[in-house]
This record gives structure tokens, C-alpha cells and sequence, in this order.
């Protein structure tokens, strides 16, 4: 049985493991990096990991780490993915969509069926077509601008909605609004963030009730009030968040939704043209990257799922190990990266992202064109 070699060493699949679980929810395009990498480094980095190539094993492995990167999303948003799947059970059961649960669940099928229609349909022929180096490299520039015009050209109605995060926030828990640090939790005020937390919560998040006794003291029972407390609110601003999206309805979920075919295209950034649209919207900041987040899992495991077949296929013969590793490092990074995220959009802007991306895109259709 002749033993088939590896098309991929472990250094390309650490490195683009990690730059992929980055990149992918940073507002910077993992397909865009996925595709200029490689032709920048040259060698046998642009033979192995040319992802325009039709039977190239770089396909397999993007497989993977689009997999591992829905996964770590989930991780990261499960206690919503439960509240949120729950609403669409029981919007099936009572065949109604009243509550933010409901209406969440429903915002979120809606909003990713055009993408996936469009990513069914003509994948393919966005890959090939314009899964070139210099063509990624000009629509990066392409994403920098889009995302400087998003912060450049807010509405009115979105920077309103920006204060009023920040009052809820200061509502939820006076000690702590976003712009301000966090104070160490004490023993009173996790007494008063968890009541706090309790009038704000869903009703599911009353129902756990008060945290069970904790064996080991007054330290480890203070402590385990102060980690409920903390965990109590998240649910409440989360919460607090969902009800925000709920109220623009489904239409304008939809147009949103809608933005991430751009993503299809490579250079462009699916989270960033999201938060972009859902700031023209009327959305905050914040809530734009939540929703992004949150469409981003559907349609990033569904690309994994349905291309399933290259990751068990021939396509991956020899390159099992690679996919391992990069899949666990673009599992981390992108768990790393939401978390990160997720507080940075609470005051800073898309701009850094924006300068990174002309600079990055001028400088590689440069290099490109003369090298």
C-alpha cells in the first residue's frame, strides 16, 4: 500500500490555525489572510495552501478550522444558544414568536438564509473567481474602507442607541457601566449585583433560584456569591441585548443578515460589513457585534458541515495530524478573540481595523504586482 505524504507541514497548519481563529471574527477577513498568506510568504507556503486550487488538500483543512471555530462560539454564547433554542421550540410548540427568546430565534433563521442560499448556489465560483492574492488584497482595502465609513458615518439613532447600552449597563449594575473598570466584587455589593441581576434577568434565570450551600467557609461561599453575581448579570445584559435586536424587527434583521454574502467574497469580512449594516440600522456598537457573533455560528458550522465530505474524504488523506492542530489552535484563538471582543466593542471603535486593512491591502497588492 503506497503511503500517501502530507501536503501541508505542521508549522503551515499551526500558523494559519491560529490566524484563521482570529481573524475570522476580528473585522478583518480570515478568507482574505487565508489567500494572501501564502502568496506572500511564496514557496511551497503558496503551493500547499492555495485555496482557489479545486482538488487542493487547503480546502480539507479550512474544513476544520471553520468547525472548530463555530464550536468555540458556541462555547462561548451557550447559556444564549440555550435561551435562544428553547424560544424556537416553544415557538414551534405554541406556534407564536411573543417573547425576545422567540423572536430572537426567528431573527436569526431569517437572517441567515440569504447567505446561505448564496454561499450554496455560487461558493465555488466566489472562491476561484476571486480567491486570487491581489484581488484579496484590494478588497481588504475595500473592507478598511467600509469599516471607516461605519464609524465615520453613524447615525443619530445609532449613537442613541450607544447611550442607551450604557444606561442599562449602569441600571444592571450601578458599581460598573461600560467606560468605567469593573470594582472587586465584596461580600455586599454581590448581594446587591445578584438582586440587581434578579430584576433584570429572564424568567429562567429567576428560576435557578439562590445558589446552592457551598462547603469550605465563609471565603469559598463569598466568593461562590461574588461568581453568581458576575454570572447573573452577564445573563442580564445578554438578555438586555437580545430584547434590543428584538425590537427592529425581522425585516431589518434580514437586511443585516443579508450583509454577510459580501463575506463571500475574500477580503471582506462577514463580522465587519454585519456590524457595519447593523450600525446604519440604528444598532449600537455593541449590539451589532453581538449579532454578528451570533449569526457568525450558524453560517460559519454550516459551511463546515456541508463541505464535511472534503475533511473525510481524499482531499484529507496524509493531513489529519495538520487539521488536528490547526483546528485546536483556531478553536482557541477564536474563543480568545470573542471573549476579547465582546468587551473591546463595549467603548472602542472599528477603526484600528480599518487602518490595518488599507495598510495591510495597499501593501500586499503592491508587493503582489511587483514581485
Amino acid at each position: 500500500m503506497s503511503h500517501v505524504m502530507p501536503h501541508m507541514t505542521y508549522l503551515e497548519a499551526a500558523v494559519v490555525g491560529l490566524i484563521q481563529g482570529v481573524t475570522e471574527l476580528f473585522p478583518v477577513s480570515s478568507l482574505g489572510h487565508n489567500v494572501l498568506l501564502p502568496a506572500l510568504i511564496g514557496g511551497n507556503w503558496a503551493t500547499d495552501l492555495n485555496v482557489a486550487a479545486p482538488e487542493s488538500p487547503y480546502l480539507a483543512f479550512i474544513v476544520g478550522l471553520h468547525v472548530a471555530t463555530a464550536i468555540a462560539l458556541l462555547i462561548y454564547f451557550w447559556r444564549d444558544w440555550v435561551r435562544i433554542i428553547r424560544g424556537f421550540l416553544t415557538s414551534i410548540r405554541d406556534r407564536e414568536a411573543k417573547t425576545v427568546d422567540q423572536k430572537m430565534a426567528w431573527m436569526i433563521i431569517l437572517a441567515t438564509i440569504p447567505v446561505g442560499l448564496v454561499g450554496l448556489k455560487f461558493e465555488h465560483e466566489f472562491r476561484v473567481l476571486f480567491g486570487k492574492p491581489v484581488r484579496a488584497a484590494i478588497f481588504l482595502i475595500v473592507n478598511g474602507l467600509i469599516l471607516y465609513a461605519g464609524e465615520r458615518f453613524r447615525t443619530r439613532k445609532s449613537l442613541a442607541a450607544d447611550a442607551e447600552v450604557i444606561a442599562e449597563a449602569d441600571l444592571a449594575d450601578p458599581r460598573a457601566a461600560p467606560g468605567r473598570p469593573a470594582p472587586r466584587v465584596t461580600t455586599s455589593s454581590a448581594t446587591t449585583s445578584s438582586a440587581t441581576a434578579s430584576r433584570t434577568a429572564t424568567p429562567e434565570d429567576a428560576a435557578s433560584g439562590p445558589a446552592a450551600p457551598v462547603a469550605g467557609g465563609p471565603g469559598t461561599a463569598m466568593h461562590a456569591s461574588g461568581q453568581r453575581a458576575v454570572k447573573q448579570l452577564e445573563a442580564a445584559r445578554a438578555f438586555q441585548a437580545d430584547s434590543r435586536l428584538t425590537k427592529i424587527g425581522y425585516w431589518q434583521g434580514l437586511i443585516i443578515g443579508s450583509a454577510q454574502i459580501l463575506a463571500l467574497l475574500a477580503g471582506i469580512s462577514r463580522d465587519g460589513v454585519v456590524m457595519v449594516t447593523g450600525m446604519f440600522r440604528g444598532l449600537s456598537r455593541q449590539d451589532a457585534a453581538r449579532f454578528s457573533f451570533l449569526l457568525s455560528t450558524p453560517v460559519i458550522f454550516a459551511a463546515g458541515v456541508f463541505k464535511l465530505k472534503d475533511l473525510t474524504g481524499p482531499l484529507s488523506n496524509g493531513i489529519h495530524g495538520q487539521v488536528l492542530v490547526g483546528s485546536v489552535l483556531s478553536g482557541v484563538g477564536a474563543y480568545l478573540s470573542v471573549r476579547f471582543l465582546m468587551k473591546y466593542f463595549t467603548t472602542r471603535t472599528l477603526t484600528p481595523f480599518a487602518i490595518y486593512c488599507v495598510v495591510v491591502g495597499l501593501a500586499s497588492t503592491i508587493y503582489l504586482s511587483v514581485k
